[in-house]
């Protein structure tokens, strides 16, 4: 089976190196070309495969020698990922940016290696940011703008985004789709596709398919950049109610397919500690605030902007109002949460904070956990079992509870590929948001702060409100019931234990 890996990897490397010196003849850009594209993702696959079978013939296992070597072969195949998404960009880079965000779901050296991604996205030339706009609203930039900055504010995988100025004195962004993502992405997506029934025909407990799925799904809906301002535009009205929130307007006159402008947001991103002290922004009011809108969006509404990572949401202070915003860009990712999902997720999460086990293991089984809910409940709440059956909302996160986490993501990694494909595919992109917010927490020291929980029940007390309302006046009764004894003894603890640290 090696040897077999490595005469494909072999020709492979053989019809890459071919293609190149044929388009270097030509004068054409080597990347364009599905076949090397196909090559050059198969000749990676290939490689990292073989190290796998190969590498652990003379260890033995579960020793300390096996566990290190172990941590060496994740980190060198997820460095040679972390190139092949670099060298073939576009729809490569977003996987691997997704796979980077799946904290506590894969090996920490893949994380660590593929987080990277998020700023290392290419850029288009200008002579193709023009080229597109020329295309989609038959115009040149002069006739369009004051001012057009070359310079990009942002490189993504997808788009790039510039600063612009209207004709009008209004400053806006000008978001461009590379002109090659469209006409990559399905061949792109048909390559991951076969070379993960590969890697599964190889390795059986090795199913990420879910992954595939998802970006097959996903990827249209994210190149079209007319459903990106129409997500932003519902967002914005579903939660006008919080003042701290900003989503910026949309200019549907200069907007296509390909091409997104709206108001330039100002503002720095929301794990920059640093900043946050320069402009005088309360850290923990940050944290509490995105916890709301969060909150707000997957229980209440079932709409939930799936991309919240650092470079999505942006934190600035208003120099007149002294008031502190929190912008969200990027809506091209929503998952709808469908209403018995919604209702069952709810419920879960009232028994994981109320450490309600016999309820854990209800929902989550209703969830499609079956007997791996202990792992599932894990999973959710980034949490290890202990903490889950003695109380989340009582057992402080730990450094030493972290790194035990992370340590039996590579133990158990068989039965989270298993769990992984055995849930609703609704619960995936509700999983990589909740890692990518506890990130964000983590990084602004913010993390398992009693508000949040305070956030999450008064959610989900609402959302089973509305979507009981067959009782009215008897649900309304457990409504206040259930926020007084869910809110007030975390209220009551949370201040007792301020008036301690005080004192």
């Amino acid at each position: 089976m090696a040897h077999r890996l490595l005469k494909i990897s072999s020709l492979a490397t053989a019809v890459f190196g071919c293609s190149g010196f044929y388009l270097y003849n030509k004068q054409l850009d080597l990347n364009d070309l599905s076949v090397v594209r196909f090559g050059r993702a198969a000749a990676t696959t290939a490689f990292i495969s073989y190290d796998y079978l190969t590498a652990f013939k003379h260890v033995e296992y579960g020793t300390e020698e096996y566990w290190t070597l172990k941590s060496k072969v994740h980190r060198r195949s997820a460095e040679r990922l972390r190139d092949l998404c670099c060298a073939n960009r576009g729809t490569f880079i977003k996987l691997g940016q997704h796979l980077g965000a799946l904290d506590y779901l894969l090996p920490e050296e893949y994380t660590s290696t593929l987080k990277v991604l998020h700023s290392r996205a290419p850029q288009s030339s200008m002579e193709e940011i023009r080229q597109v706009i020329r295309e989609d609203l038959g115009k040149e930039l002069s006739e369009l703008f004051v001012s057009f900055e070359e310079n990009p504010q942002g490189a993504a995988s997808l788009a790039q985004v510039h600063k612009a100025v209207l004709h009008d004195g209004r400053t806006v962004a000008v978001k461009v789709q590379h002109p090659k993502v469209q006409r990559q992405s399905s061949k792109d997506i048909m390559t991951m596709e076969v070379l993960m029934r590969a890697v599964h025909w190889l390795f059986p407990d090795f199913a990420f398919m879910w992954l595939v799925e998802e970006s097959k799904k996903n990827m249209p809906l994210e190149l079209d950049f007319l459903n990106e301002g129409r997500n932003a535009e519902r967002v914005a009205n579903m939660l006008a109610h919080f003042p701290f929130l900003k989503i910026p307007m949309i200019h549907w006159d200069l907007s296509t397919k390909r091409i997104l402008t709206m108001e330039f947001a100002e503002g720095g991103q929301v794990n920059d500690r640093d900043y946050m002290k320069k402009h005088g922004i309360n850290v923990n009011e940050i944290s509490e605030n995105l916890g709301k809108l969060y909150s707000e969006m997957i229980f209440v509404h079932g709409f939930v902007h799936c991309d919240p990572h650092p470079g999505n949401v942006l934190i600035h202070k208003s120099e007149q109002s002294k008031k502190t915003e929190i912008v969200l860009l990027d809506h091209g990712l929503y998952q709808v949460l469908q209403p018995d999902f919604r209702l069952n997720y709810c419920r879960l999460w009232q028994a994981l904070i109320n450490s309600d086990m016999p309820e854990v293991e209800r929902y989550s089984r209703k969830l499609g956990a079956g007997d791996l809910y202990p792992l599932f409940s894990c999973m959710l709440t980034a949490r290890s079992w202990t903490s889950v059956t003695t109380g989340i909302s009582s057992v402080p996160v730990t450094h030493a509870e972290d790194i035990e986490i992370q340590t039996n993501v590579s133990m158990y990694l068989p039965q989270i590929s298993e769990l992984l494909n055995r849930v609703p595919r609704q619960m995936l992109l509700l999983l990589k948001t909740n890692d990518l917010l506890r990130s964000i927490e983590t990084t602004l020291q913010t993390r398992a702060s009693s508000s949040s929980f305070i956030n999450v029940s008064r959610c989900c007390i609402r959302a089973v409100a509305r979507l009981k309302r067959s009782r009215p006046n008897f649900q309304c009764a457990i409504y206040i019931w259930n926020l007084l004894s869910i809110s007030f003894p975390t209220v009551c603890t949370e201040n007792f234990s301020k008036t301690k640290s005080k004192s």
